[in-house]
């Protein structure tokens, strides 16, 4: 793009030098030896439910938990959704074959796109639940002091969405 405007040929200009210089860096690199990452590497995230069913805000929570673990499966990063603290209701709420919950068909879709699913086993007796997920065989995971642990995530190299 030409123009005479000045203030368009300098921000022309500024963007001409930026591609330069990005490719001044990755020309080093390489010969250095140092690899270059693709520029769409799939990711693992673990999206983490706490908010409970009590508020607005916790519908909004879980709204966007599911949105997150859904959007970043479609673009090929691992997910895993763990159900924590009071975000255990709403795992009761959506395993259970008759609930009215606008949020099921979003959990079924979860569940068919393979996003693995974690159910804190301390938290859902705390938030007394237990009794109705094990009634529905929901798995619970108590790795660390009752809870999932989150080092074996962090360790495996998922990073934490805590909503």
């Amino acid at each position: 793009m030409v123009s005479d405007d000045p203030k368009a040929k300098e921000v022309e200009m500024r963007h001409v030098v930026r591609k330069a210089l990005l490719g001044g860096v990755i020309l080093i690199g390489v010969q250095l030896g140092i690899p270059i990452p693709p520029a769409q590497a799939a990711g693992k995230y673990a999206v983490i439910l706490q908010a409970g069913k009590e508020s607005h805000e916790g519908m909004a929570r879980a709204v966007h938990a599911f949105l997150y673990a859904k959007e970043l499966k479609e673009h090929g990063h691992a997910v895993v959704l763990i159900f924590d603290g009071a975000g255990t209701e709403w795992a009761e709420e959506l395993s259970n074959p008759e609930s009215q919950s606008k949020l099921r068909p979003m959990y079924e879709q979860l569940k068919q796109a393979g996003i693995v699913e974690i159910v804190c086993d301390f938290c859902a007796g705390a938030f007394a639940v237990k009794e109705r997920l094990a009634q529905r065989q929901v798995p619970m995971t108590a790795e660390f002091a009752g809870h999932p642990s989150i080092a074996k995530w962090v360790d495996e190299g998922y990073e934490l969405v805590v909503l």
